[in-house]
C-alpha cells in the first residue's frame, strides 16, 4: 500500500501543484457568483492599493503648503494646507475601507472553498478501504484534515490577500520612485528589497528546522507526561515516581535546548531585518535630504518620501512569519491532497444496480483471501445458506472467521471465488445497498459520545420515537433505560464507556434491530462478556435472528448448538460441516472442540461454586 508524505523540505517542489489543486475551489465551472465576487474582491484590493500608494502625495501636498513651497493652485485650488490634510486622511480611510470591502466580498467564497474540501475530504476518507484504515491513526487522519484545511484559509489569506498585494504595492512605490525622483532612488529601494528578502528566506529555511526540531521534543515530551498519567497506577505499583520524572526531565531538557535556539534565531533574524530596513531607509532619506538642501526636492518630497519608504517596511516585517507560515501551509495541504489521492481499494463497478434481496439466500462459492498476497488466509471455502437459515462458523483463532464477515460486508473484495446473496455477486452490486441489507452486532459494540437514543435511531435515522422504543424492548433494554434519572437522553459517554458491556451490545443489539436487514452477521457478539449476561442476550439475539439470515461466527459453542450448519474453519479451510449433533457423532475437530469446552465450563462452575461458599 502507498503513503505519501510531504516533508519540510519537499514543499517548494510541489507548490505549484498544490496551489492548482486550490484554484479549481476559487474559480469553479458553472459557478458564476463566485467568479463575480473573486473579480470584484480583486477589484477592490486594485482600489486599495492606488489609494494607498497615491496617499502620500497628498501628504508631501500639504507639508508643501505649510512649509511655503507652495502647492500647485490649479491641482488643490482652494483646499489649502487644512484641506489637504483632511484629504489624506480620507484617502488613508479610503485605502481600508477598499480592504474591507474587499474581505467582506471574498468571505463568502473562501469559507465556501474551505467547507468544500473538507467534505471532500471527509468523504473520501470514509470510502478509503478497511486495508488503509488499520495502518493508520484515526486522529492523525483527523489532524490531517484540521491542518490542510487551516493551511489552505491562511494562504488565501496571506497568498492572495499578502504576498500578492505587497508586490503590486512595491512595483508601483518603485514606478512612482523611478518616474518622480531618480533611478538611484530605485536602485536602493530594490537592492534593499533584494537583500531584505534573501537573508530572510535563508535564515527562515534555517529557523524551520530549528522550529521542526523544537516541535519533536516538545510531542516527546508530552506524550511522555501523557503515558505516565495514563499508567497511573502501574509508576504506582513499582515505585517509579523518580524515574518518570527522571525520564519526563530530559525530554524537557531536549526541548529548552531546542527552543533557545529558536529564540535565538528569531533575535538574530529582527535584528537582522532591522539592520537592513534601516540602513536602505537611511539611504534614500539621506538622498533626499541633499536633493531638498540643493533646492532639488522639497520638504514635501522628503516627507513623501519617507511615507514610501515607511509603506514598503510594514509589510516586509512580516514577510518573514509569513514566508514560514506559507511553507507550513503548502505543507499540510500537500498531506491532506494526498490523502485524497489516496485510491479507495473497494469501489463499485460502473452503472453497478443495488443489490435485490428475494430472500437472504447466501452462497460462498470457493472464496480465496489473503491480507497479503503471500499469506493466503482463507483457501477455498465454500458454503450454502439457505433464506432463514442460521450458519455457524468456528474454529480457532487465525482460522478465518472474522474475515469471512469482512468480505461479507465487503470491506475487502475477495482475491478467488465468489459471495453472492440471492445470487447476486456482492462485487457487482452497490455497496450502499449492500450496507443496508446487512446488520452486524460485533463482538465490542462501539458507541457514539452521545445520548442512548441516538446511539439506538443511528440504525434508522427516520425511524419514529416509539420505533426506537419498541427496538429497545425488542433488545430487553428499555426497562433498564426507563430506570436512568435521564433516560434515553443519558449520555453514554467517550466510545459508550458509562454502560457496562452488557449494557452496550443491547444498545448494539437495538440498533440494528432497527435497522431491519435480511441478513445478520454476528462476529462473537457475547464472547467478551460474563457467562451470565451472555446467557441474556443469546436470548435476545436468538429472537432477533427469527425471519432473517444468520451468520454467526463464534468462540462459546454451546451459543451455536441449535444452528442449521455449523461450519468448522481451520487454517483458512473447511474441515467438517454439519449440525450439531451430527459433528458430535463424527467424534472429530468439532467434537474435541466441544469436550474441551465443556471441560472448561464445569471447571469455572466449580470455582464459582467455590467462591459461592466463601461469601457464604
Amino acid at each position: 500500500m502507498r503513503h505519501n508524505h510531504i516533508t519540510a523540505t519537499k514543499a517548494p517542489d510541489n507548490s505549484m501543484r498544490i496551489i492548482q489543486r486550490v484554484m479549481p475551489y476559487l474559480w469553479p465551472e458553472g459557478q458564476g457568483w463566485v467568479k463575480r465576487r473573486v473579480v470584484w474582491a480583486m477589484a477592490m484590493l486594485l482600489l486599495s492599493k492606488v489609494v494607498t500608494v497615491v496617499t502620500p502625495f497628498l501628504y508631501k501636498e500639504a507639508v508643501d503648503a505649510l512649509a511655503g513651497d507652495g502647492a500647485d493652485p490649479a491641482l488643490w485650488l482652494g483646499l489649502g494646507a487644512v484641506g489637504l490634510t483632511l484629504a489624506y486622511g480620507i484617502a488613508r480611510l479610503m485605502a481600508n475601507g477598499f480592504q474591507q470591502l474587499r474581505d467582506a466580498i471574498f468571505a463568502k467564497v473562501g469559507q465556501r472553498a474551505l467547507r468544500q474540501l473538507a467534505l471532500e475530504t471527509f468523504t473520501h476518507i470514509h470510502r478509503l478501504s478497511m486495508r488503509y484504515h488499520i495502518t493508520r491513526k484515526t486522529g492523525g487522519l483527523s489532524r490531517i484534515i484540521e491542518r490542510g484545511v487551516k493551511g489552505v484559509e491562511f494562504l488565501l489569506r496571506f497568498l492572495l490577500f499578502s504576498m500578492g498585494p505587497l508586490i503590486l504595492e512595491l512595483v508601483m512605490i518603485s514606478a512612482i520612485l523611478f518616474f518622480v525622483f531618480d533611478v538611484w532612488y530605485l536602485a536602493v529601494v530594490v537592492g534593499t528589497i533584494w537583500a531584505y528578502v534573501t537573508f530572510t528566506f535563508k535564515v527562515t529555511e534555517w529557523r524551520v528546522k530549528i522550529r521542526k526540531e523544537m516541535n519533536e521534543q516538545d510531542t516527546d515530551a508530552n506524550q511522555k507526561a501523557i503515558d505516565s498519567l495514563l499508567n497511573f497506577e502501574t509508576v504506582k505499583y513499582f515505585g517509579a515516581e523518580a524515574r518518570e520524572a527522571a525520564r519526563y526531565d530530559v525530554a524537557m531538557a531536549g526541548y529548552e535546548k531546542a527552543a533557545l535556539k529558536t529564540s535565538y534565531s528569531l533575535a538574530f533574524l529582527n535584528f537582522g531585518q532591522a539592520f537592513l530596513i534601516t540602513g536602505g531607509l537611511v539611504a534614500v532619506m539621506v538622498m533626499a535630504a541633499i536633493g531638498v538642501q540643493n533646492g532639488a526636492l522639497t520638504v514635501g518630497d522628503f516627507v513623501m518620501v519617507n511615507a514610501y519608504m515607511i509603506q514598503i517596511t510594514m509589510p516586509l516585517n512580516f514577510l518573514g512569519t509569513v514566508y514560514r507560515e506559507i511553507r507550513q501551509s503548502l505543507v499540510d495541504m500537500g498531506e491532506m491532497f494526498d490523502l485524497l489521492e489516496q485510491p479507495a481499494e473497494v469501489v463499485d463497478k460502473p452503472e453497478a444496480p443495488d443489490l435485490k434481496v428475494t430472500g437472504g439466500a447466501l452462497e460462498f462459492d470457493d472464496l480465496q483471501f489473503g491480507y497479503d498476497a503471500e499469506r493466503p488466509i482463507l483457501k477455498g471455502v465454500s458454503l450454502k445458506a439457505e433464506a432463514g437459515q442460521t450458519v455457524a462458523i468456528v474454529g480457532p483463532s487465525g482460522s478465518g472467521k472474522s474475515t469471512i464477515g469482512r468480505l461479507l460486508f465487503r470491506f475487502y473484495d475477495v482475491s478467488g471465488g465468489a459471495l453472492k446473496i440471492d445470487g447476486q455477486d456482492v462485487r457487482d452490486v452497490t455497496q450502499d445497498s449492500l450496507h443496508k441489507a446487512i446488520g452486524v452486532v460485533p463482538q465490542d459494540t462501539v458507541l457514539f459520545n452521545d445520548t442512548i437514543y441516538y446511539n439506538i435511531a443511528y440504525g434508522n435515522p427516520d425511524a419514529s420515537r416509539e420505533e426506537v422504543e419498541a427496538a429497545a424492548k425488542a433488545a430487553k433494554i428499555h426497562d433498564f433505560v426507563k430506570s436512568l434519572p435521564e433516560g434515553y437522553e443519558t449520555a453514554v459517554g467517550e466510545r459508550g464507556l458509562k454502560l457496562s458491556g452488557g449494557e452496550k451490545q443491547r444498545v448494539g443489539i437495538a440498533r440494528t434491530l432497527l435497522k431491519n436487514p435480511p441478513v445478520l452477521l454476528l462476529d462473537e457478539a457475547t464472547s467478551a462478556l460474563d457467562t451470565q449476561t451472555e446467557r441474556d442476550i443469546q436470548d435476545s439475539l436468538r429472537e432477533m435472528g427469527e425471519g432473517r439470515t444468520v451468520i454467526t461466527i463464534a468462540h462459546r459453542l454451546s451459543t451455536i448448538a441449535d444452528a442449521d450448519q455449523i461450519i468448522v474453519l481451520e487454517q483458512g479451510e473447511v474441515v467438517e460441516q454439519g449440525r450439531h449433533d451430527d459433528l458430535l457423532a463424527q467424534n472429530g475437530r468439532y467434537a474435541a472442540m466441544w469436550s474441551r469446552q465443556a471441560s472448561e465450563d464445569m471447571d469455572q462452575g466449580g470455582v464459582e461454586d467455590t467462591i459461592t461458599e466463601i461469601r457464604a
